[in-house]
């Protein structure tokens, strides 16, 4: 029955954010702050998945342009990691949500930018304008530098992408995580407690192109570690909240 009411709620609920992200983008396409409204839409869904999401670190937005880096776990991402895109952020997708009806129109409209993974040339090239981009329109970029969705397996290994951007545009690299979510089912009442954290920004000033890799790796490190504590801090805070139940 649970499961049925929650997906009722969420069919009315992407009807709902369709409708809003239209007249938003039909107003205003490609806007700096069309990014961050759609993801505040979709972060209030998080309550009715039965998901508590703590945010931390906030204070490490800056204003300033910056390559934020978060990790990709499932499609509950959608409504747990939008509660820290900050204005003036885009993203960085796959060139194939292109070809998905509706949806992949609006990802377009809304101001986020399209890659082609599946061709190197083209993927440099898209990469080097989103460094233009950066620079010149004083945006932020969100990148999943993993790649995929982890589905349960940690943090993956990283492409090198995001990192080549950073270091082209001049900007630092700020990590987002989301503790572990591969508990979350959409027929339990209760799905505990997804933290999610934006870590200190980490300058790219000391790394030079040839560095990338271990700039990336540097990154990998922190955002395992926030993962693994944070992680193991919501296991307990959900541990405590059935106890609390019985």
């Amino acid at each position: 029955m649970l499961l049925l009411v929650r997906a009722i709620l969420l069919g009315v609920f992407l009807v709902l954010g369709f409708l809003f992200t239209c007249v938003l983008v039909l107003i205003r396409p490609r806007h700096r702050n069309n990014v961050h409204r759609v993801a505040r839409l979709f972060s209030w869904v998080s309550p009715v998945l039965g998901i508590k999401v703590i945010l931390r670190g906030m204070e490490n937005v800056s204003g300033s342009p910056t390559i934020y880096t978060g990790n990709h776990q499932n499609n509950f991402d959608l409504f747990t990691l939008t509660k820290a895109v900050p204005p003036a952020t885009v993203s960085l997708g796959k060139k194939s949500l292109a070809w998905m009806p509706l949806f992949g129109q609006l990802y377009y409209l809304t101001g986020n930018i399209l890659i082609d993974r599946g061709n190197r040339s083209k993927a440099v090239k898209t990469m080097g304008a989103t460094a233009d981009k950066i620079t010149n329109s004083r945006l932020s970029v969100w990148i999943f530098p993993e790649g995929t969705r982890s589905r349960g397996r940690g943090i993956l290994p990283f492409k090198t992408g995001a990192f080549h951007t950073a270091l082209q545009a001049k900007v630092p690299v700020t990590p987002v995580v989301a503790s572990c979510q591969s508990h979350i089912k959409l027929n339990r009442w209760n799905n505990g407690v997804v933290i999610v954290e934006m870590l200190n920004p980490i300058a790219t000033d000391g790394y030079g192109r040839e560095d990338v890799r271990q700039l990336a790796q540097d990154v990998r490190e922190q955002m395992v570690k926030s993962f693994e504590a944070n992680s193991a801090e919501a296991k307990v805070l959900m541990s405590r909240s059935l106890e609390q139940q019985q």
